[in-house]
C-alpha cells in the first residue's frame, strides 16, 4: 500500500488513472464484503480544466475534499446518483479520477440485491450504478481510499491487455477539453460504460 500512497503522491493523473485499471476496489459494508475490478475511470486536472469542479480553484464547501490529501474519497450527486472520485495529488492540487465503470467479483448477489435485481453489465458499467452496488454512501466523504471501508487492494490488481484513452463522457461546450482523452478503460471489457458487445475481448481484456 505504501507504494500505491507515494505513486499518487508523485505521478501525473493522467497515469494515475491508467494505473487504477484493474485496481481491486473493496468495500467492507454491515452485508458482507464487496468488491471488483476498476476497468473504466476518467481523469479531472483540477483549476485549468474546465470540466473539473475545482475549476479556476473554486472552493465550495462541496468541493472541499478536492484539496486535502492523495487518496481522499469525493463524492458529489449528479442525476440523483453518487459518484465516485479519488484525490490524486499533493494537498491543496485538486485533481482527481472518477471511477466510471466496476467488473464485479466478490458479494455479486448483494450487489445485485442492492441494485435492485439488475445484474450483468447493468449492475456496475456507470459512475452512478457502481456506487449504488457497492453500497458506497455519503459518510465515505473525506475518508481515504487506502484505510477506510472503501479501499484499494493493490496485492489484487489485474494487467489490461489493452488501455485507450477516449474523450470523457458527458462534457459538452467545454472547449479542447471536451474531446481531450481523459478517460482510460480496459479494452473490451463488458462493464465498460456504453460497451458494444462486438468489441469485447477475451478474459474481459485482461492479460492474467
Amino acid at each position: 500500500m505504501e507504494q500505491l500512497i507515494d505513486y499518487f503522491n508523485t505521478e501525473t493523473t493522467e497515469n494515475v488513472a491508467r494505473y487504477l485499471l484493474g485496481m481491486y476496489l473493496e468495500h467492507e459494508t454491515p452485508s458482507g464484503t464487496l468488491g471488483g475490478y476498476i476497468v473504466d475511470c476518467e481523469a479531472y486536472l483540477g483549476p485549468e480544466d474546465e470540466a473539473a469542479h475545482s475549476y479556476g480553484m473554486r472552493a465550495t464547501p462541496r468541493v472541499r475534499a478536492m484539496y486535502e490529501k492523495p487518496g481522499t474519497i469525493y463524492l458529489y450527486t449528479m442525476h440523483t446518483h453518487l459518484i465516485l472520485n479519488m484525490i490524486t495529488q499533493p494537498e491543496g492540487t485538486p485533481q482527481g479520477v472518477m471511477i466510471r465503470g466496476l467488473e464485479p467479483v466478490a458479494g455479486v448477489a448483494q450487489m445485485i440485491r442492492n441494485r435492485h435485481g439488475r445484474a450483468g453489465a447493468m449492475l456496475s458499467d456507470g459512475p452512478g450504478k457502481l456506487v449504488e452496488a457497492l453500497g458506497i454512501t455519503r459518510e465515505l466523504y473525506g475518508d481515504s481510499i487506502f484505510t477506510s471501508s472503501l479501499h484499494l487492494v493493490p496485492e489484487k490488481r489485474r494487467i489490461p491487455k489493452k488501455i485507450e484513452a477516449l474523450p470523457r463522457i458527458g462534457i459538452p461546450n467545454k472547449g479542447i477539453w471536451t474531446e481531450k482523452p481523459l478517460r482510460f478503460v480496459v479494452s473490451g471489457n463488458p462493464y465498460i460504460t456504453n460497451q458494444r458487445k462486438a468489441l469485447l475481448e477475451e478474459n474481459n481484456g485482461w492479460r492474467n
